[in-house]
């Protein structure tokens, strides 16, 4: 235990930058997932045919192909069609992005689907168009209802971080590795690093299924 306290105190600065990359990339791909699946899941529920079946292969892509391997294809293979060089944490920040966006469409779509169809005709009936039916009558109520999904995917995105310590981004695993290498204090260093996600993702889970209890029943319909 001395030993890891030594360490720790020694490389305090490396491990704060560590975990300060780790929430700075899951935040953005939370930020940027969830903003993408929304417009996704507005598109393929409102946009007619054509969109729904290009969106549903979208998402359907990249449900159906590992995380890892579409980061380790953008960060190394596409480069070699584009000519241009991304860093590691853009390429992370894009593919994270992206595949959130393609769960979070689904629980959208499910949530904007689960509200009463009457409610869309009496909006249209009064006058109103069809985007300010959905941002007002229509989203709001689907809000609510998918928070429970959102927090899990929000927890799912700071835990997916950890796939870009494979493409050399200086995040929590990443440094980990190289303390590890460098100290081998495999069993206190990994048992920090699992501290350190869950101190970071049970709070955002535990918040928002406080916030989905006391608005509830802002959602019924």
């Amino acid at each position: 235990m001395n030993a890891f306290l030594h360490v720790l105190a020694g490389n305090w600065r490396f491990v704060l930058v560590a975990i300060g990359t780790t929430v700075a990339l899951s935040a953005a791909s939370i930020s940027l997932g969830f903003l993408l699946g929304i417009v996704i899941a507005i598109g393929r529920t409102y946009g007619g045919s054509v969109l729904a079946a290009l969106l549903g292969f979208y998402v359907d892509t990249m449900r159906s192909v590992p995380l890892l391997a579409i980061l380790v294809w953008t960060y190394f293979a596409l480069p070699l069609l584009t000519g241009t060089a991304i860093t590691p944490f853009v390429a992370a920040v894009i593919v994270l992005s992206c595949h959130l966006a393609a769960y979070v469409a689904e629980a959208v779509r499910a949530g904007l689907t689960s509200v009463r169809p009457g409610q869309m005709r009496a909006a249209l009936a009064l006058g109103m168009s069809l985007p300010q039916t959905v941002r007002r009558v229509i989203l709001p109520q689907a809000a609510i209802r998918m928070l429970p999904a959102f927090g899990s995917l929000a927890v799912v995105a700071v835990k997916d971080s950890a796939t870009a310590s494979v493409i050399a981004v200086p995040e929590l695993i990443r440094q980990t590795q190289v303390l590890v290498s460098n100290t081998y204090l495999s069993f206190q260093l990994y048992s920090f690093t699992m501290l350190v996600f869950f101190l970071l993702a049970f709070p955002l889970a535990y918040g928002v299924e406080r916030l989905y209890q006391r608005m509830a029943h802002l959602g019924s319909s």
